[in-house]
C-alpha cells in the first residue's frame, strides 16, 4: 500500500504539496555542516527567496539547547560546561519539534543565545517546506530522531582542519585562546570521539572536505532538485521497501576549480553565537 502522504489532499487539506522530505547532517565541530546546507540553498536558488515561500529550509540542533540552570550556567560562562555531550539538547522537544514539521505543520523553533548561553523568550516561526536540512554534531545520536530522516549526510574534515577553524572563529569573538584550547582539549574532542564519529555508520552518504567537495553537493543538490520535481514519493517507497539507504561509500574527489560561497551569502544560522 502507498504511504499516506502520497495521497493527494483535498482543498480542505492542511496543505496542498507533500509533506517534507527531512535530511539530517551531522559532523564534528567546525566541520562545515551549516556551510554546506548553506551552500545547498544557494544552489537551489532558495537563497533569496521570502522565508513563508521557501521550499527549502535549514535548521539546527543548537536551537535545542536544554536552559541551564544557575549551577549549569555559571560553568557555561567559565567555559566548563559540556555543550557537546547528547545530555545538553532538550531531545523531547527536539524529537516533537521534528515529528509536526514531518507532518507539515507551522512550528516555533526556540532561539537560543550563546552569550548568556539562556534560551530567549522569542521564538522563531518555521513555515511548511519541501525539504527541512536539520544540522548539528548530534543529529544521528538519538535512535528516535535519527530514524525520522530520509536522508542522512555526514560531513567529514579533517580534525586539525576544524580545531583551526574553531580556534579561528573563537577568538573572533573575544575569546581566550588557552580558555578555548582547553575547553577543546576537555570536552569537545572526547565527545566528539566519543558521541559524533561513532553516528558517521549511520549515515547514507559522507561528504569529505565538506564544501569544498562540489561533486558531492552537486550531486545532493540534484538529488534534491528531483524530490522537488514531483520524485519523492516515488523515492519514499523505494525506502520503505528497504531501498535507499544502502550506498555508504564516499564521494570522489573534487575538482580544482570546485566553487566557494560568494560573501556575504550566510543564513540566520552562522551567526557569531554558534559554538559549532
Amino acid at each position: 500500500a502507498r504511504p499516506a502522504m502520497a495521497s493527494a489532499g483535498g482543498p480542505d487539506a492542511e496543505r496542498p504539496h507533500p509533506k517534507p522530505f527531512l535530511i539530517g547532517v551531522s559532523g564534528g565541530t567546525a566541520s562545515g555542516k551549516s556551510t554546506v546546507c548553506e551552500k545547498i540553498m544557494e544552489l537551489l536558488g532558495q537563497n533569496e527567496v521570502e522565508q513563508r515561500q521557501r521550499k527549502v529550509l535549514i535548521l539546527s540542533q543548537d536551537s535545542f539547547y536544554k536552559v541551564l540552570t544557575a549551577e549549569q550556567q555559571a560553568k557555561a560562562l567559565k567555559g566548563q560546561y559540556n555543550f557537546d555531550h547528547p545530555d545538553a539538547f532538550d531531545n523531547d522537544l527536539m524529537h516533537s519539534t521534528l515529528k509536526n514539521i514531518v507532518e507539515g505543520k507551522t512550528v516555533e523553533v526556540p532561539t537560543y543565545d550563546f552569550v548568556t548561553h539562556s534560551r530567549l523568550p522569542e521564538t522563531t516561526v518555521v513555515y511548511p517546506a519541501d525539504v527541512v536540512l536539520f544540522e548539528g554534531i548530534l543529529v544521528f545520536y538519538n535512535q528516535d530522531i535519527r530514524d525520522m530522516f530520509h536522508l542522512r549526510l555526514f560531513v567529514d574534515t579533517d580534525s586539525d582542519v576544524r580545531l583551526s577553524r574553531r580556534v579561528l572563529r573563537d577568538m573572533k569573538r573575544g575569546r581566550d585562546l588557552e580558555q578555548i584550547l582547553t575547553q577543546y582539549t576537555t570536552f569537545v574532542k572526547p565527545a566528539f570521539e566519543e558521541f559524533c564519529l561513532p553516528t558517521k555508520k549511520y549515515a547514507d552518504v559522507i561528504i569529505p572536505r565538506g564544501v569544498d567537495n562540489m561533486v558531492a553537493i552537486n550531486l545532493i543538490v540534484q538529488h534534491i532538485q528531483d524530490i522537488l520535481n514531483g520524485d519523492i514519493c516515488k523515492w519514499q517507497r523505494g525506502a520503505m521497501n528497504g531501498h535507499g539507504r544502502t550506498y555508504k561509500r564516499p564521494f570522489p574527489e573534487p575538482t580544482e576549480s570546485s566553487s566557494v560561497l560568494a560573501a556575504g551569502k550566510r543564513s540566520h544560522l552562522e551567526s557569531s553565537s554558534r559554538p559549532h
